[in-house]
């Protein structure tokens, strides 16, 4: 790892060049770094489509339509809070120890310090695919065999991805899409708010909805 990356979290400064900020020595481990957007699209809208296609083709009478799109929707629900508390929580925690915050930068602070790289927007696959292996497995634990609703699992799961898949588009297009135009345009001004004003608060991305139950809420409109 560069000393550029040896930063704590009080200290980033802004960094508006376009060259992204070298994290790696290696070149072989700096190009796990870098991801475009469209790579997540590919690799987990077939996971949403599977899940969801495999409850339905079930039948009515194991898995009625009804109830698939309710745990659909759980998901969905389960990652706007997940979204929320792991910016806030993870991303935004202070780590005192050398290597924690070495840690921490990789995973969040490189985008406070450089937050219009482009290929930094979203998280690379070899961090992705092991956490969705992860949630997987915990959606089968809870849903499955705590709740009793082992069929109910699958889409749950796919309604999680699918709450991922919206808040990785939604941060890229905050950072590079105009979004000139109603809620698009507030949600894009929310969130530049988090990074150039007050970092916070405004931990909502993909919506600002846990932000006033929790009251991290910008005072700014």
């Amino acid at each position: 790892m560069t000393q550029a990356s040896r930063t704590t979290y009080a200290g980033l400064p802004i960094n508006h060049s376009e060259e992204p900020i070298r994290l790696f020595k290696s070149d072989f481990l700096e190009f796990f770094t870098h991801i475009h957007p469209i790579v997540v699209l590919l690799l987990f809208v077939p996971v949403v489509v599977f899940f969801l296609a495999r409850a339905l083709s079930a039948g009515t009478a194991q898995a009625p339509v009804s109830a698939v799109l309710m745990a659909y929707a759980a998901g969905i629900l389960v990652w706007s809070l997940s979204e929320y508390l792991l910016h806030r929580f993870v991303f935004h925690y202070e780590p005192t120890q050398p290597w924690l915050q070495r840690v921490w930068y990789l995973i969040h602070g490189v985008h406070h310090e450089q937050p219009q790289c482009k290929t930094r927007l979203v998280m690379p696959p070899i961090l992705s695919i092991p956490l969705a292996f992860f949630f997987y497995g915990l959606f089968r634990v809870v849903v499955g065999s705590l709740l009793g609703m082992p069929r109910m699992s699958g889409p749950a799961f796919a309604g999680f991805l699918t709450g991922y898949l919206c808040y990785d588009m939604v941060h890229y297009a905050e950072h590079h899409l105009s979004m000139r135009w109603g809620f698009l345009k507030y949600l894009k001004l929310y969130h530049l708010r988090h990074h150039y004003k007050n970092p916070n608060h405004g931990f909502g991305v993909s919506s600002p909805v846990w932000d006033v139950v929790f009251r991290t809420k910008p005072k700014e409109p």
